[in-house]
This record gives structure tokens, C-alpha cells and sequence, in this order.
């Protein structure tokens, strides 16, 4: 269980100097694996990770009940990661800790037993060039509490002539290695509790559904939310050398027992005066958007020579036969429009899925790219996400984040991502087809598309700054807030230090927040920290 959480300096002095204090717009760092975490971009590079395991060693420092699995079995060099919303400020909060075990029996080789955490940035290609490093010694058979201070400690920049890390404000990526990299080695560990002492603004939040298709109702598809594009729109063929006629017909898409299909398949198939071996469907969403999250469940095609797309383009592409187009919106060529490949499969390369931005900047074969492998790509049904904010692009499967488009500088050439876009669905054939394909489906069980709820500004007079009575406290504190919904509040009561020392899992009612067990608390001042209505509040109390 994590026990501790460092405010950051501006909030303690507030605290201190007895004001109401709101949160707005920065996060926290850390994750404890029980579900009280902010870090949801974990990935493992080359790495079995589980971040939801039964901690199989439950002793020392760390009794706690989940853990983070890491499990290298001979990856060159494997690690953990995750990134964050924005970039790290190390001037004043340098440090980060975590606690970890490495069993003896999970190790083969000679490296030295030891963890190293690296901070690069993760939106560049090649994210390891602007490293820096510290590592440091392990024992094995118990659980660690390592802290790595960006400051103080002995640090490696990968790049000699980078400045300190300390001066640097490029850094969102957090790297966590074990035992070395450049070998193929085993290392089995749990690691828990992964805190950093600083904040970073937070990411907008995408949780209010504005559109979607459940494709619920068997048969053609909906009509009101898709349109089928079909005119060749290239001298006869499509872009890219693709060899298929898009159709519109039953065979190449359908709604069956809540499963959208699109059905590539090999037949002789003649339309617009030109004939073709291959058929298959591309749709256009008749929704357009800018900014949200995106989620397709899908399960993708096999066959060497498909290619599966879910995908945006710009509302004003100006590309005939399109559904904006057709709508009199095409004003921009591409890339000028932008587009953004949320998730692309190619047959030659079964297991992976990759995701990628075409700008005037790099198209084509872009280099604002990213991906990550996916061993049931075909046989299961994935979650592949977007989340697009005026900041970046990030793209995902089942959570685990493969890359970030974030360009230093955002303009007409790098970013053309600040206008409405709108989704295409399609699985397209290419001219290296194996002879022996006749014909295989993408299937997609939703297609969900989220925005932030709109900021709604409260009236000062319903909603006072809330008191907190009696201040100082023997057992019972009531909280007492302005005009807000009845809900269930978790309320964190941390000591001087930042160390969390109670938490209690209460309800609003009535307005008030009643907290009837703080009577073992030692005598001295506390910060009593929650949430409500996504407002978050810290405030100073005095224990009798």
C-alpha cells in the first residue's frame, strides 16, 4: 500500500498559512497497483509486465496486496515504462522512489543485481538518445525502498554535452531496468509503490460519450451514422496501389449479432467501368469532432497483403467521392487536412500494430510513428484508443501506450490536428496478396467517441469555501461544503512529512463529510485532502 505523497511546495505553504486550498489542472505520480494510482500508461519494452499481481512476498517494508510484476526472459533490453502528461520539472522536485524485490530464484546470468531509472523523451523517435540515468545496488530476497534523486545522486547522461537533469525540461518518460540491459539474461521482480516528489499538469479528461455505434441491430449499417465510399477516386484505382473496389454492398459489410464486419475478399468484381479481383468496404463516419478520446474494440483480418485501417481524416479533405467532400466541406488536399492512423495492420507483419500522423511535415512514409505487438492481433478483440488534446496525440491498445505525437512546435505543417476530423473504417488489399487469400473480416464491436464534460462555473454563494469544524479535532471532524450531489468521497489524512497516515472511505451527505475516527492521530497538525464534484481540496487542521 503506498504511504506516502509529497505536496508540492506551493500547496504546503497555502496549507500552511491556513487557506482553502483547490487543485486545479496538475496530477500527482505515483501508482500503488490497488487502484488509487495516476499512472495509466505502464508498458513493457521487451518485458512481461502485469501490473495487477497478488504480491507473492508479503513482508518487510511492503505488506501491501498487488504489486507490479516484471518479467524479462531474455530481452536485450527490456524494461518497464510509462509516460506522463507533460514534461517533468526537475528544478525543484528531483526525486523519485519505488520499492522492489528480486527473488534469487528469479535470475539466471551474472549481472550485477541492480535498478536503474531513466528519464527520457518519449516523443521522439528515438527516445533513449536524450537519456539520463541513475543507477543503483540491489540485495536480493527483500523488499527495497530506492530513491533516486536527480540532484544529488550520481547521474549518466547519455549524451555528454546534455546539461543536468536538472535544468532540463524535455523529460516525460520514466524508464525502470533491472539488472542491466545488453544481455539476455532472466530477471523475475515486483516492484510497488513508484512515486515522484512533483506534479505535471493534468491531461483533459475525456469521460462524457458524445457519439457512438454499438452496432446492436443485425443487418446493413446504419445509414444515419455511416456512409460507404466507393468512387474510385485515383484514375480508376485507389491510393497506395491498393487493387480492391470498395462496395457497398451486403457482402463486404454488416451488422451480425452485435458485430460490425468488413469483409475483404476475393472475387471478380467490375464497377465504375473497371474490373477488379478483390472487394471490400471503407466507411466514413458522418460525425466529425475535434478533441476527445476515440476507442474501437476490433479484431483484425489475416493474410499476407491486407491491410486493415481505423483512422481520421480532416472534415475538409478535398478528396471525391468522400462523405464531407460530397458535403461541400473539401478545401484542403492532403496531407494539408492531416491524418491520423489510430490503428494499422499489415498481413506481411501478423503481430503488429502500429499508429502514425501524416502532416505536410512527414507523410507518406512518415516518421511520426510508433507501435507495439500484439500476439492475439487476430484471434481476440483489442481496445485501440486515441486521445487527442490541442497539446498531443496518444495512441494505445488495452491501455498500454505505444506512442505520443506531441511536436515542439504545432503550426500548419506539424500540427493540423486543430480542426474537426472524422473516422474511416476499411481493410484495403494490396498488390503483394497471397494467391491462396479468399477472404477474411475485421471486426469491430464498438466505435466510441468522448469529450470532456463542459466547465460549468458555480455561483459564489452556492458554493462557499468549505469549513471544517471543530478545528482542532479530538475524534470527530465534519466537513462541511457548499450546495453539492450526495456522493461517495475518499478522504486522505497525511502528516507534516507527506506521509499518509489514514484513509477514509466516506459519503457526502447532505452536504457534510463526517469523519469519526481520527482519536489515534497524535497531537500536531494534519492535511485533510479529497475530492468532490472534481474539485480537489487540501486544508490545514490541528489534532487536540
Amino acid at each position: 500500500m503506498k504511504n506516502t505523497l509529497h505536496f508540492y511546495i506551493l500547496l504546503l505553504a497555502a496549507t500552511l498559512c491556513g487557506a482553502n486550498t483547490s487543485i486545479a489542472q496538475t496530477s500527482i505520480i505515483y501508482d500503488d497497483f490497488e487502484g488509487n494510482g495516476t499512472i495509466t500508461t505502464w508498458f513493457g519494452d521487451d518485458c512481461g509486465i502485469n501490473t495487477n499481481l497478488s504480491n507473492p512476498v508479503q513482508q518487510g517494508n511492503n505488506t501491501s496486496a498487488t504489486v507490479l510484476e516484471y518479467h524479462d526472459i531474455g530481452g536485450q533490453y527490456a524494461n518497464v515504462r510509462f509516460d506522463v502528461s507533460s514534461n517533468l520539472d526537475l528544478s525543484s522536485h528531483y526525486t523519485f522512489s519505488l520499492k522492489v524485490f528480486i527473488p534469487a530464484s528469479g535470475l539466471t546470468g551474472s549481472q550485477p543485481n541492480q535498478v536503474s531509472l531513466k528519464l527520457q523523451d518519449g516523443t521522439i523517435g528515438a527516445p533513449w538518445s536524450t537519456q539520463s540515468e541513475i543507477i543503483k545496488a540491489l540485495s536480493l530476497d527483500q523488499w527495497q525502498t530506492i530513491t533516486f534523486d536527480f540532484l544529488n545522486d550520481t547521474y549518466i547522461n547519455l549524451d555528454g554535452a546534455s546539461p543536468p537533469p536538472t535544468q532540463r525540461t524535455d523529460f516525460n518518460r520514466v524508464v525502470i531496468q533491472l539488472n542491466g540491459e545488453d544481455n539476455n539474461d532472466h530477471v523475475l521482480a515486483y516492484i510497488d509503490d513508484v512515486d515522484y516528489d512533483g506534479t505535471v499538469p493534468s491531461d483533459p479528461v475525456f469521460d462524457n460519450l458524445v457519439w457512438s455505434d454499438e452496432f446492436d441491430v443485425d443487418g446493413a449499417i446504419n445509414s444515419t451514422n455511416w456512409f460507404h465510399q466507393t468512387q474510385l477516386p485515383n484514375g480508376g484505382s485507389w491510393y497506395n496501389g491498393e487493387i480492391q473496389h470498395y462496395t457497398d454492398r451486403l457482402d463486404n459489410s454488416y451488422v451480425e449479432n452485435g458485430i460490425l464486419k468488413i469483409v475483404a475478399k476475393k472475387e471478380t468484381y467490375t464497377d465504375q467501368g473497371q474490373t477488379k479481383q478483390y472487394t471490400s468496404a471503407r466507411l466514413n463516419s458522418k460525425f466529425a469532432f475535434q478533441y476527445g478520446k476515440v476507442e474501437f474494440r476490433a479484431k483484425l483480418p489475416t493474410g499476407v497483403g491486407t491491410w486493415p485501417a481505423l483512422w481520421t481524416l480532416g472534415k475538409n479533405v478535398n478528396e471525391n467521392g468522400g462523405y464531407w467532400d460530397n458535403e461541400g466541406f473539401g478545401t484542403a488536399s492532403w496531407p494539408a487536412c492531416g491524418e491520423i492512423d489510430i490503428m494499422e495492420h499489415w498481413g506481411t507483419n501478423q503481430n503488429y500494430v502500429q499508429s502514425a500522423t501524416h502532416t505536410p511535415s512527414s507523410y507518406g512514409g512518415t516518421v511520426n510513428l510508433g507501435g507495439q505487438m500484439i500476439a492475439t492481433a487476430s484471434t481476440d478483440f483489442h481496445v485501440y484508443t486515441l486521445e487527442w488534446s490541442a497539446e498531443k496525440l496518444v495512441f494505445s491498445v488495452d491501455n498500454m501506450v505505444h506512442y505520443t505525437y506531441n511536436p515542439p512546435i504545432k503550426d500548419a505543417n506539424t500540427w493540423p490536428f486543430d480542426a474537426e476530423q472524422y473516422i474511416l473504417l476499411n481493410v484495403a488489399i494490396l498488390p503483394g496478396i497471397d494467391p491462396n487469400f479468399s477472404a477474411s473480416n475485421m471486426e469491430i464491436d464498438y466505435v466510441r467517441v468522448y469529450q470532456s464534460f463542459p466547465v460549468s462555473v458555480a455561483h459564489a454563494d452556492e458554493n462557499p469555501k468549505p469549513s471544517y469544524c471543530p478545528n482542532p479535532v479530538d475524534n470527530e471532524l465534519n466537513i462541511i461544503l457548499g450546495k453539492v450531489a450526495d456522493q461517495d468521497v475518499i478522504v486522505r489524512v497525511y502528516n507534516v512529512d507527506g506521509i499518509l497516515v489514514r484513509t477514509h472511505y466516506s459519503y457526502v451527505q447532505n452536504n457534510i463529510i463526517s469523519l469519526d475516527d481520527l482519536g489515534f492521530l497524535s497531537q500536531g497538525m494534519y492535511f485533510i485532502s479529497y475530492e468532490v464534484d472534481e474539485r480537489a481540496y487540501v486544508h490545514k487542521v490541528m489534532k487536540n
